[in-house]
């Protein structure tokens, strides 16, 4: 369903949409209150929803959307303003799926279509999957039942740095996971979020607010304290580097397989080195698989990896890949992530166990 108060950006999209013929608009609305009613009579798995309209608006409409009989997935449709951003962030936290750019007259593109399709794809993959219904999306096999890894057989060692990647469906699991972290958690923790680079400062204002601790957007030679919050810029990855006793952030704009600005990967493979391994990294629901390939280098050098199950997140495929490949010690909701982290970063837990 696509909810935009614009008639033209309606048209637009409907357009667009209805050239992939795996896919089919339910319905059209121009404001969030035709919306959910019609959303009541006819479900729909994915909805692309305008937060900027008249009458309550998609931001406030956005709870009653995700609790239509579909349980539709929600691809926000933001502008690039900042209030733009504070408002998709917003919905983001509430439970929205992923965010997409509004361009401006004359960015409709041929490249705009072929991302708004592979955003619609992959949020529609879950709902599919759920239902039954094979239209959207292929069937695929079940999965195992469990991907966790058997234990090495030596001590655990305690971790220098939580590193944490997220993609589409990220935020709001971040969330759940972040508020899990109590202020006895005294280690440093690294995010590194798929966002518009535009997004990023009201994204670390966010997570700061959220969880009630300092959070920083990295920079080259920006030292990693305990307990404090470090967060990958839109223009590229975080990378570890040990500096004498200290660990220290610098940023790489060096292109990586996976194509993702700012990108998991870097973030991972330089704790294995700069940490020998002496490192936790989580990934959250997200499309694709950065993450992975940085996360063998890590557990190689005797790092942990946590992942988000496959039944929370909106889309398994950053966490999929790591628990398909074999390489999660946990495989959980992010709530129980979240706890998990806790009892590795509180020092009084550590010393008592």
């Amino acid at each position: 369903m696509i909810v935009d108060d614009s008639l033209t950006v309606r048209t637009i999209f409907k357009r667009m949409v209805e050239s992939d013929p795996a896919l089919v608009i339910v319905g059209t609305a121009s404001s969030a209150e035709r919306a959910i009613v019609q959303l009541g009579e006819t479900p729909a798995d994915v909805v692309l929803l305008d937060l900027e309209m008249p009458g309550i608006g998609g931001l406030d409409a956005l709870p009653a959307i995700l609790a239509t009989p579909g349980g539709p997935q929600v691809l926000v449709v933001s502008s690039l303003t900042m209030d733009g951003a504070e408002h998709t962030l917003s919905a983001l936290q509430m439970g929205a799926a992923d965010t997409l750019l509004k361009p401006r007259p004359g960015g409709f593109t041929e490249d705009y279509r072929a991302q708004l399709l592979g955003k619609i794809r992959a949020l529609g993959t879950r709902s599919a999957d759920r239902s039954g219904d094979s239209a959207l999306v292929p069937q695929r096999s079940e999965p195992p039942a469990s991907f966790v890894r058997p234990p090495l057989g030596r001590r655990r060692v305690r971790p220098e740095v939580v590193a944490i990647g997220a993609s589409t469906g990220g935020i709001h699991a971040l969330g759940l996971m972040l508020r899990r972290i109590g202020p006895e958690f005294d280690l440093p923790l690294l995010i590194t979020q798929h966002l518009p680079a535009s997004f990023i400062p009201v994204f670390a204002r966010q997570v700061e607010t959220a969880c009630g601790r300092p959070a920083d957007i990295a920079a080259d030679g920006l030292a990693l304290s305990p307990g404090r919050i470090i967060i990958a810029p839109g223009h590229g990855h975080i990378v570890v580097e040990r500096k004498g006793a200290r660990l220290v952030t610098r940023i790489s704009t060096e292109p990586v397989p996976s194509g993702c600005v700012p990108s998991v990967d870097p973030m991972f493979a330089s704790l294995a080195e700069a940490c020998e391994g002496r490192a936790l990294g989580v990934l959250l629901s997200g499309m694709g698989r950065d993450g992975a390939a940085g996360a063998q280098m890590l557990v190689d050098a005797g790092g942990t990896i946590y992942a988000q199950d496959a039944d929370t997140s909106a889309v398994w495929g950053m966490p999929g890949a790591v628990a398909r490949a074999g390489l999660t010690s946990l495989v959980a909701p992010p709530e129980r992530l979240g706890e998990a982290v806790m009892a590795q970063g509180c020092a009084a837990a550590t010393r008592q166990a």
